[in-house]
């Protein structure tokens, strides 16, 4: 083999090496995730509901890397961002989408506060992370085609309340990046229901789901079942909301929706064709 075959050979090898040694694997990933779960910026009360919301199956199964440009929609009050902002500050970016102000609704004005304030409070590990604010009337909420992977987690039932989901997958849809990744976990409705249009109890049947995503562009490539909870017979009086953690009835039969645990939930990969 000539001298210069042989520079070539050892240049291929040193670039496949250094493009493993630059992207993360799932298991570099996994042991990323667990370090980070174990820190302290999360508190005893977020970690209990960890057997709940499966934190780390969650986003493996969604293939979040360290290297990627991530936006999470309404992160607020900041459960995921405690996690996903240390995963992605170095090598990555961590975007949160926030609610949009508005000076009406005392909800919206106080849970925005709360957030920058657990973004301040540790700049080792939130002073990267970018805070925009998510359009809900179809508008851009970063520039198109500049995100790897866009994550929600229990919002779909609050957009179908207010006639604003077409308009955000859309939007989101528009942020991906041809082939980027959009994963998405929502309480599971009956599917002996049939779906109210506005979510009024919380709930979104599956199929239901699948069809409003995909109509704005979006593939369903992947289910899991990390995030179920076949406990949840999903007919309380206050929907949803009944279930820990909100306990909407207060101590009105506490022990037996303590029992039940948090919410029945579908855990969905979709993707952004490549043209």
């Amino acid at each position: 083999m000539s001298l210069r075959r042989k520079t070539a050979l050892l240049l291929g090898v040193c670039a496949v090496l250094l493009s493993c040694a630059s992207y993360s694997s799932r298991q570099s990933t996994a042991e990323e995730l667990t370090q980070i779960l174990a820190g302290n910026q999360r508190t005893e009360a977020e970690r209990a509901r960890d057997p709940y919301r499966h934190p780390k199956q969650t986003l493996l199964f969604f293939g979040v890397r360290p290297e990627m440009t991530v936006l999470e929609v309404w992160p607020e009050p900041g459960w995921y961002t405690e996690i996903l902002a240390p995963l992605l500050r170095e090598k990555g970016k961590y975007i949160a989408a926030v609610h949009a102000p508005d000076p009406q609704s005392a909800y919206v004005t106080k849970g925005l506060a709360r957030y920058r304030e657990k973004l301040a409070a540790r700049p080792d590990l939130y002073d990267r992370v970018e805070v925009v604010p998510l359009p809900t009337d179809g508008g851009e909420v970063v520039p198109a085609g500049t995100v790897d992977m866009v994550l929600t987690f229990r919002n779909l039932h609050n957009w179908m309340g207010h006639d604003e989901a077409a308009r955000v997958f859309a939007t989101l849809y528009q942020a991906l990046k041809p082939g980027g990744t959009l994963g998405i976990v929502e309480h599971r409705g009956n599917p002996a229901l049939p779906q109210d249009p506005q979510a009024k109890s919380g709930y979104v049947n599956e199929d239901y789901a699948v069809r409003l995503i995909e109509a704005q562009g979006f593939r369903l490539v992947a289910k899991s079942e990390v995030n179920a909870n076949p406990r949840d017979t999903k007919d309380y009086p206050q929907g949803v909301w009944t279930l820990p953690p909100s306990y909407e009835l207060g101590d009105k039969e506490r022990a037996k929706y303590a029992a039940i645990g948090e919410s029945d939930r579908f855990t969905m990969r979709f993707v952004k064709p490549a043209r």
